[in-house]
């Protein structure tokens, strides 16, 4: 085997093999407090800053729409 595949199918397996374990560990606690909460909150909060980076923050989006409400009643009311 080409030894770049070859590397890429060991990480490939080390990750489903992670990935595998964790959720045969939370399916047996379900949504009572565990050991692996931190874990849990670590992956939410790198997938709350990935969406972030690629659709923007809420925050900016909410802000952009306050600012054109009011420019847009400033127009109808001069």
């Amino acid at each position: 085997m080409n030894p770049q595949t070859d590397k890429l199918v060991r990480r490939t397996t080390m990750v489903a093999t992670a990935v595998a374990s964790y959720f045969l560990l939370t399916a047996d606690y379900g949504p009572e407090p565990n050991v692996l909460d931190p874990i849990k909150k670590a992956i939410e909060s790198a997938e709350n800053s990935a969406k972030e980076f690629v659709f923007g923050s809420k925050k900016e989006s909410q802000e952009g729409q306050v600012a054109k409400q009011s420019d847009d009643k400033a127009k109808e009311h001069p």
